[in-house]
């Protein structure tokens, strides 16, 4: 079955290649929540330091979570020239979802009795489906897969 047969005309770019689903940006902006913040605190200048506290108590975390952004980055930078990195895009698939469970695991390590509240358990879900979804998306894979139509 090949991917026409699975995906309207509208689902592939002027080139052939499948799009990303809407949902895969969304996902590479949570896994790089930190630099997001990052960029806001600077943004804010005078309460850019107020902000990151308030976000990273612990400035160890802080540096911690730059690191998987990382992945989420090159996804983003690669993903419009994709076709130029035949090898390393399809292994990158597998890189996004192992630094969702790295994240996942790294969540449900910090839950202590004294730190567990909305704001975390909400961040323990969205890592949760963030996972699942990477993991299951039939397209998201197409789109790693980088089939030409």
């Amino acid at each position: 079955m090949t991917l026409n047969n699975l995906y309207s005309y509208h689902d592939f770019d002027s080139r052939g290649y499948l799009k990303a689903p809407i949902l895969f940006w969304a996902i590479l902006l949570f896994q790089a929540r930190t630099w997001v913040l990052l960029v806001i605190a600077g943004a804010s200048r005078d309460e850019g330091e107020a902000i990151l506290r308030w976000f990273y108590p612990d400035n160890h975390y802080f540096w911690l979570g730059l690191l998987p952004g990382i992945p989420a980055a090159v996804a983003f930078f690669l993903s419009g020239r994709r076709h130029l990195w035949p090898r390393l895009w399809p292994k990158l698939w597998a890189v996004l979802v192992a630094t969702q469970l790295l994240l996942l695991v790294w969540q449900c390590s910090g839950l202590t009795d004294d730190v567990i509240n909305g704001g975390t358990l909400v961040l323990l879900v969205m890592d949760l489906l963030a996972l699942w979804w990477l993991a299951m998306n039939r397209r998201l894979r197409d789109y790693f897969a980088l089939h030409h139509e």
